[in-house]
C-alpha cells in the first residue's frame, strides 16, 4: 500500500471522518423528516385542543401518554417481531414519536401554572405525566408481546 492510500484510508477510516460523515446522512435525513411529520402530528393536537391561560394542558398531556405508548408498541415489534430496515428506528422512533411527544413544552407548561399561582396543578401534572408516560411505555409493551404471543399459539 502507497503512503497516499494508507492516508486515503486512515481519513476514511477515522471517526469524524468524512466517510463516517457521508455514512450518517441518511440516519440524519430520516430523523429531520420524521421530526417534521411528528411535530406537525403535535401541532395539529394542540390546535384542536388549545389549553386556556391557567388551564391544565391536557393537549400536551395526552401527546406525551400516547407518544409513550407507541413506542412501547414499536419497540417491541421492532426488537421482537421483524428485522428492520435500519433507518426504521431512528425515522419512527427518533424522529416521529421524538417529534410528536414533546417533554420541552411540558416543562414550560409546568412553569406556565406555577406562574398563574397554581403551583398545586403544576406538581400535579409533573407527576401525573411522568407516572402516565411510564406507565403507557410499560402497559403497551406488555400488551404488544401478549398479542404476539396469543397470535403465535
Amino acid at each position: 500500500m502507497t503512503a497516499p492510500e494508507a492516508e486515503s484510508l486512515r481519513a476514511r477510516s477515522a471517526p469524524g471522518g468524512r466517510s463516517e460523515r457521508r455514512a450518517q446522512t441518511p440516519v440524519v435525513t430520516v430523523v429531520a423528516l420524521g421530526g417534521a411529520l411528528g411535530a406537525c402530528a403535535r401541532y395539529g393536537l394542540a390546535l384542536a385542543w388549545p389549553t386556556p391561560p391557567g388551564g391544565f394542558p391536557w393537549a400536551t398531556f395526552w401527546t406525551n401518554v400516547i407518544g409513550c405508548a407507541v413506542i412501547g408498541i414499536f419497540m417491541v415489534l421492532i426488537t421482537e417481531v421483524w428485522a428492520a430496515h435500519r433507518l426504521v428506528r431512528p425515522f419512527f422512533g427518533t424522529g416521529v414519536l421524538g417529534g410528536f411527544t414533546t417533554f420541552s413544552t411540558y416543562a414550560v407548561d409546568i412553569r406556565k401554572l406555577v406562574g398563574a399561582g397554581r403551583p398545586e396543578a403544576g406538581l400535579a401534572y409533573l407527576a401525573a405525566t411522568l407516572c402516565a408516560a411510564l406507565a403507557a411505555v410499560w402497559l403497551a409493551s406488555v400488551a404488544a408481546r401478549r398479542v404476539l404471543v396469543r397470535r403465535q399459539g
